[in-house]
């Protein structure tokens, strides 16, 4: 599925809480699951992190999230060889989600917030794959199917979550233009209730990667 095109047409604060949004989707995932204590990872580091990439674009925020990266590379898991198994590689593309993030606070540009979104795309396009390629049927397959069928030709024949997260993009992008510039996601209703639409989705990934876990993937 194409990224979705008002990307382009986004001045680079909206960019960034694009970028901002598109992790949000994937930070229940993140923390929902343990992360292998061999990794060394603080979860309140990567809890700030998330939260620090909604709040209103600046220096101040800009260096604070700086910081929080900064605290977060001191762990093991950036030295070390890992053999992840599914939902361990999901946390591990986020936690490379949030170091894109970084890059893009320092060079802010269309580029480097459409590989933060991309990324978020890509991991539902995977998931999509893993549930194909399970032995075990997902328990929402029905209603997965007819989600898929209300949207008659707009999927281009991709999977629920690759579609669904589409259409949650396509709405964030759409109300980005309403917010005030020197706003954070968390400042106002508008920005607020794009965060819940994106915890939404991410509570229905968090189901699907442990029904992932208990089929053995």
């Amino acid at each position: 599925m194409a990224l979705n095109e008002g990307l382009a047409d986004l001045k680079p604060v909206r960019l960034r809480q694009a970028a901002a949004l598109a992790l949000w989707r994937w930070r229940a995932p993140v923390l929902a699951f343990e992360m292998d204590a061999d990794w060394g990872v603080d979860p309140h580091v990567l809890e700030s992190l998330f939260r620090l990439a909604a709040e209103p674009p600046g220096e101040q925020s800009n260096y604070a999230y700086g910081q929080a990266f900064t605290e977060l590379c001191t762990a093991p898991l950036f030295e070390s060889e890992v053999d992840p198994d599914s939902v361990q590689l999901f946390q591990l593309e986020i936690v490379g989600g949030l170091w894109a993030f970084g890059e893009l606070l320092d060079t802010p540009g269309l580029d480097e917030a459409q590989r933060v979104v991309e990324l978020s795309s890509g991991l539902a396009g995977y998931l999509d794959g893993l549930i194909e390629g399970s032995f075990y049927s997902h328990p929402l397959e029905d209603a997965h199917h007819q989600y898929l069928a209300g949207l008659a030709n707009r999927t281009s024949g991709e999977g629920y979550f690759a579609s669904r997260n589409f259409a949650v993009e396509s709405a964030c992008h759409g109300a980005l233009r309403t917010l005030p510039d020197s706003d954070g996601l968390l400042d106002s209703s508008v920005g607020r209730e794009l965060l819940t639409l994106c915890e939404d989705f991410g509570e229905e990934l968090v189901a699907t990667l442990r029904w992932l876990r208990t089929t053995g993937h």
